[in-house]
């Protein structure tokens, strides 16, 4: 059976402690940690050493294990340097990678920002994983993809969320050019096949997506098309529910979709 994780986001007003007791209750056997703002004033959840060992301690009682931490907005003013701590924290929690944005024009600058940051996240173990949404400076896949491979680095690699895929004006088909090396985690939600407005693309991102197998989204198709053991994640806020509900609907409609493609 494949493992799934949940991404904070799902219940981001859980604290760390909490979000695993609770996507442990639900079924999930990992979970991904907010511990840097995705945008100022952004709500995370930082965690001094002392904090760690006591999530340490919950993450081995529930049997979870951490599968990413986030995030990280590559912007022209980012002191790669200043990261080092958040990269610790990840590394002591038995983190895999750290989700980042890029939010540069300028793209060989932020290449080499993101090669730099995968260099020293090196030292700790972690992959960078890069992901594109439709209203930040790297938008899509295409645009991801010329950073990763510009950057050239082992650790590198592309976080491939479903709903940003598709409204970006992405396919499936897409990702048959795509080197499977960068492909490593998806997040999966579902939503109907017609985007909102433009005004509507963020507020459906962060809180109006739907439980997999539920909307439109060719989502067993894009399961299809990525390589073999994938680590895959389920990012669903959905308001209209409370964390724990929510938690279980996410664990339950994934299971639903996937099960049936690895029996």
């Amino acid at each position: 059976m494949m493992a799934l994780g949940v991404a904070h986001l799902t219940a981001l007003q859980l604290a760390p402690a909490d979000l695993v007791r609770q996507a442990a209750g639900a079924g999930f056997s990992a979970v991904g940690l907010r511990l840097h703002p995705a945008m100022a004033g952004g709500v995370c959840y930082p965690l001094e050493a002392p904090a760690r060992r006591g999530l340490k301690a919950v993450l081995a009682e529930e049997g979870m294990r951490v599968a990413d931490i986030e995030f990280v907005e590559l912007t022209p003013q980012v002191d790669i340097q200043a990261l080092a701590p958040l990269l610790e924290a990840g590394a002591d929690l038995g983190a895999a990678s750290l989700t980042v944005s890029g939010d540069d024009r300028e793209y060989s600058r932020l290449t080499d920002h993101y090669a730099a940051l995968c260099q020293l996240a090196a030292g700790y173990g972690l992959r960078v994983e890069l992901e594109f949404m439709r209203w930040r400076a790297v938008a899509n896949l295409a645009q991801a993809r010329q950073i990763v491979e510009g950057a050239g680095q082992a650790n590198g690699g592309l976080l491939l969320d479903a709903l940003h895929l598709f409204r970006s004006g992405g396919t499936v088909a897409m990702l048959q050019t795509i080197d499977p090396r960068w492909l490593r985690t998806v997040q999966l939600c579902d939503a109907p096949l017609l985007a909102p407005p433009e005004e509507g693309i963020i507020a459906e991102a962060r809180e109006g997506r739907l439980p997999p197998g539920q909307g439109q989204l060719p989502l067993v198709e894009l399961m299809a098309a990525l390589p073999q053991g994938v680590q895959v994640s389920v990012e669903m806020p959905y308001g209209a529910l409370k964390s724990v509900e929510r938690l279980a609907l996410a664990h339950q409609a994934t299971r639903a979709l996937l099960d049936p493609l690895n029996p």
